[in-house]
């Protein structure tokens, strides 16, 4: 067993702040509040610097006094820092100032931002002495979970809606892992997972680890502002299942906040989701913070289709105490959306990614994201993985016989093309 880690102190209740011991629970036996980590952050401040962060390698382990581990990571060791891109392009397409892409399709090892919460919840789970680990998943975590385990020699268990992309269900096969396939939606499928968790005693990441697996969400944060030089941006737009990915984010950029690495500033995030799945964004859009559960989510987002979402009012109070909104589009838009990001900036997203892209034009074209203003959108998952949703909406190649003069009146037209010129 690690020696306690000097930063990370406890788990305690978000509701009523009752501390916990450092173990495989997650709800508060007072209230049933979610329990995540806290940190001394007085202890953390003495030693987390800038330049210290900026020695170490080009992971999210170089802000590791800020996650809920006691020794070394162990698991997902060359996750995180992925790129921020200035999407000029992009910018110029939605009419505003500055815009910037958080690009987790290209994340390690398994193309999703999921890699970053994988990489904490197994570091935490071999700390613990877990040999066995699983997930409840719409299929990115279910990857990582799948990858990470079989680098790591634990044995593993995905459960996951039976009607997946089949890119996402191979690329958890590929890794060895007890793939399972529920006949029903997503949370069914997690209520699933809570009975082997409690029966088993296996380590499920987002079940009896989730305080540990979330926190590896705020790498995402910390790094867009570190990537920003120092500086948080003023508008962030986020992809919305659960709603945990946007409030972490929120969380990291108070973290830096507390700790001087970067200057008090305001900010606002923004939540996107799936018109056919979208009930935190349709709480926000009602002026309530009551989330009415979506009982048969109905979208090709299905990496965003949870119908219960554990963190929905969590990321409505986030949203709303920033001064940002949430936004839903339309399969349709979605398509339009990843389409868009695609061919302004050479990024092919899955889904996910349509849903923010889309949701972030809807929301400069209403007004509620200011164009002369800087905007960062987090991109999460890698096009390849939800090849399905587009089939057939990006036209198709042109066969020709290998011939110049063929090519030449089907395709190119040198003589029409100097006449434009």
């Amino acid at each position: 067993m690690d020696k306690p880690s000097p930063y990370f102190s406890n788990l305690k209740c978000r509701e009523c702040g009752k501390l916990y011991p450092k173990e495989a629970i997650h709800v508060c036996d007072f209230d049933f509040g979610p329990l995540e980590a806290a940190y001394d952050y007085e202890a953390i401040g003495k030693v987390l610097t800038r330049q210290l962060i900026e020695s170490r390698a080009h992971t999210m382990w170089r802000y590791r006094e800020l996650l809920p581990i006691d020794g070394e990571p162990t698991v997902g060791t060359q996750v995180g820092f992925t790129p921020l891109v200035k999407a000029d392009r992009l910018a110029k397409a939605l009419g505003v100032r500055e815009l910037y892409v958080k690009n987790d399709t290209v994340n390690y090892p398994t193309l999703s931002f999921k890699d970053r919460v994988v990489s904490v919840a197994l570091s935490r789970a071999r700390e613990l002495g877990f040999k066995t680990v699983a997930c409840a998943s719409t299929g990115n975590l279910a990857n990582s979970v799948a990858a990470n385990a079989a680098s790591a020699g634990l044995k593993s268990y995905v459960l996951i809606p039976a009607d997946l992309e089949q890119g996402k269900v191979l690329g958890s096969l590929v890794y060895g892992t007890n793939v399972i396939g529920i006949h029903g939606a997503y949370d069914q499928v997690n209520r699933l997972c809570s009975e082997i968790a409690g029966k088993y005693g296996w380590g499920f990441v987002n079940v009896n680890l989730r305080p540990y697996y979330a926190e590896g969400s705020k790498s995402m944060g910390f790094e867009i502002c570190e990537q920003l030089g120092w500086h948080i941006p003023r508008h962030t737009v986020i992809p919305m299942a659960s709603g945990s990915l946007l409030t972490k984010i929120h969380k990291a950029y108070g973290e830096f906040t507390k700790l001087g690495l970067v200057d008090a500033a305001p900010f606002s995030v923004y939540g996107a989701q799936a018109t056919g799945c979208g009930p935190i964004a349709q709480a926000m859009k009602r002026g309530t913070d009551i989330v009415k559960p979506v009982p048969k989510p109905e979208t090709i987002v299905k990496s965003l289709a949870i119908g219960t979402p554990a963190d929905g009012y969590y990321a409505i109070h986030a949203m709303r105490d920033t001064g940002g909104f949430a936004e839903d589009v339309t399969d349709e838009e979605v398509i339009e959306g990843i389409k868009l990001l695609a061919e302004c900036e050479g990024i092919f997203a899955e889904t996910a990614g349509g849903v923010t892209t889309a949701c972030t034009r809807k929301l400069i074209e209403t007004g509620k994201l200011p164009r002369d203003e800087s905007i960062v959108i987090c991109i999460t998952g890698h096009g390849l993985k939800t090849q399905e949703a587009i089939v057939g909406k990006c036209g198709a190649p042109r066969v020709i016989k290998p011939s110049l003069r063929e090519f030449e009146e089907q395709v190119y037209n040198p003589d029409a093309a100097a006449a434009t010129a």
